[in-house]
């Protein structure tokens, strides 16, 4: 488990699609040049800018190809949150979108040693994602929107 000091938060009052690349690139840098012991991992949180979820994947799709582009992807892979997220080919409704929900579009930066120590301690890692579903599926609707009225 990664210690509460080493999660880097960074958030992006910039709008403009230049000021997001920016600053991705930077906190990207930020992540692969700091020693893994002081930032482990990094938020990045954009509050303004990426309200829709289309808008917010174009993003994330331009993150993830410049990722490949510089042959980072062994280092650095990226995980993602939205207000709104669905899951393609998945029903609007399904609780499934809430584990991927937040009150703001996040892009997740994860160190790849990171991942591959949390996964040597799971047995099956694609439970994790079932069990998850299953847990927002007992909480019901009601419950789960109550606690994420963000992602309703």
């Amino acid at each position: 488990m990664v210690a509460k000091e080493q999660v880097h938060f960074a958030v992006c009052d910039e709008s403009s699609d230049i000021k997001l690349k920016q600053f991705y690139v930077s906190q990207m840098s930020l992540l692969l040049d700091a020693d893994e012991n002081d930032i482990a991992t990094s938020l990045l949180i954009f509050p303004k800018g990426l309200e829709v979820f289309d808008d917010y994947l174009d993003v994330l799709d331009w993150f993830q190809q410049l990722l490949e582009q510089a042959d980072l992807t062994h280092h650095v892979q990226l995980a993602s949150f939205h207000p709104q997220y669905q899951f393609e080919g998945v029903a609007f409704d399904d609780l499934s979108h809430f584990t991927n929900r937040a009150p703001y579009p996040v892009i997740h930066l994860l160190r790849q040693t990171q991942v591959t120590k949390a996964l040597e301690q799971i047995t099956d890692p694609h439970k994790i994602y079932e069990d998850n579903i299953e847990t927002l599926n007992q909480l019901g609707r009601e419950k789960v929107e109550s606690l994420c009225p963000w992602g309703k």
